[in-house]
């Protein structure tokens, strides 16, 4: 038997794809209206009919569809999270998952286990993100998928925290604002700014309902912040870079806020050696693409004190991610 479960977990790649390329098609979409044969299915996505077929029949084992006895193909509560405009639904994220940024850096993991170097350099040529600033397509479909992932987990996230009434939150590398409206729904009292790059922020279509309580700034987070704020974020951003790049972030946070600022790192935090946690896994993905890391409660401390904070606690979330709260050090 773990003979077998070791040949599943190999071929894991396999359901992934599968699901990836549904996402792609829009399948589920085109199931919103009822039950649908191959063939139908094939001249809606315009694919070949019997190629979807099996493609479709895999899904349907996968409990991504259901197959009926007249071979007609339905969506269910699994399937329905690829439908576009489904609550909850995480087909960007999907989409993204199975995009070649990242599987054909995966399929070079070895480079980084024998190199300590991203995969994704040695297969693109470029780092990753100077890669997506020259690559629109991908750097779209990376960003829709980064905000799909957000879009689920941030209600829950922005609840974790208790703002500080008539707090000045400032959200570094906040992309389109997703977070932090969130924040400033969830907390009425607090004051918002949205810092990115110029490219970014223009899309900051989010916050359009709360403008009157937030700020839109561009800006590079690796110069400057704005400053005076009470609570900095940065989520997502950490894990992305080494210690060495972590820590001018930091010192560049620690530098624009006063007395008792508040530094909130907003990612995942691997659990101690022994301990399983599904983070460790993602955290390969993170090893083939970028120099950073998903970090211990430790590691994070680490960083805080050389940057000039003290670690104050760690808050989990009901998502995958925690709230790693720093205090400005006297």
């Amino acid at each position: 038997m773990e003979a077998l479960r070791m040949i599943s977990i190999a071929f894991g790649s396999l359901p992934a794809q599968a699901v990836a390329v549904a996402a792609q098609l829009g399948v589920v979409d085109h199931l919103a209206g009822g039950p649908r044969t191959a063939a139908e299915l094939a001249r809606a996505t315009g694919t070949h009919a019997a190629s979807l077929y099996r493609l479709l029949r895999a899904l349907a084992t996968m409990e991504v569809l259901a197959e009926d006895a007249e071979g007609r193909f339905s969506s269910t509560p699994l399937g329905d999270t690829l439908r576009s405009d489904a609550p909850g639904s995480v087909r960007a994220a999907v989409i993204m998952a199975g995009d070649p940024t990242f599987t054909r850096a995966c399929g070079e993991m070895a480079h980084s286990v024998r190199t300590g170097a991203p995969a994704f350099d040695h297969v693109f040529g470029a780092p990753f993100f100077d890669y997506l600033s020259t690559h629109p397509e991908a750097g779209t479909i990376f960003n829709q998928g980064m905000a799909n992932f957000s879009a689920v987990e941030n209600p829950a996230i922005a609840a974790a925290y208790d703002f500080p009434p008539g707090a000045r939150v400032v959200d570094v590398g906040g992309g389109r604002g997703g977070f932090l409206a969130e924040v400033l729904k969830a907390h009425p009292g607090v004051r918002g700014v949205l810092y990115d790059l110029p490219e970014v922020v223009r899309d900051a279509t989010y916050l359009t309902p709360l403008a009157d309580r937030c700020e839109v700034l561009a800006g590079d987070f690796f110069s400057s912040v704005p400053g005076g704020a009470d609570v900095y974020v940065v989520k997502r951003i950490l894990h992305d870079w080494a210690d060495d790049v972590c820590i001018r972030i930091l010192k560049t946070l620690r530098g624009a806020m006063g007395a008792g600022g508040r530094v909130l790192a907003i990612d995942a935090v691997i659990a101690p050696a022994g301990q399983p946690d599904m983070n460790k896994v993602s955290d390969l993905v993170i090893m083939v693409v970028a120099p950073g890391r998903e970090r211990t409660e430790r590691e994070f401390a680490r960083l805080y004190g050389a940057a000039g904070f003290r670690l104050t606690r760690v808050i989990p979330t009901a998502s995958a991610l925690s709230i790693v709260e720093g205090v400005a050090a006297a």
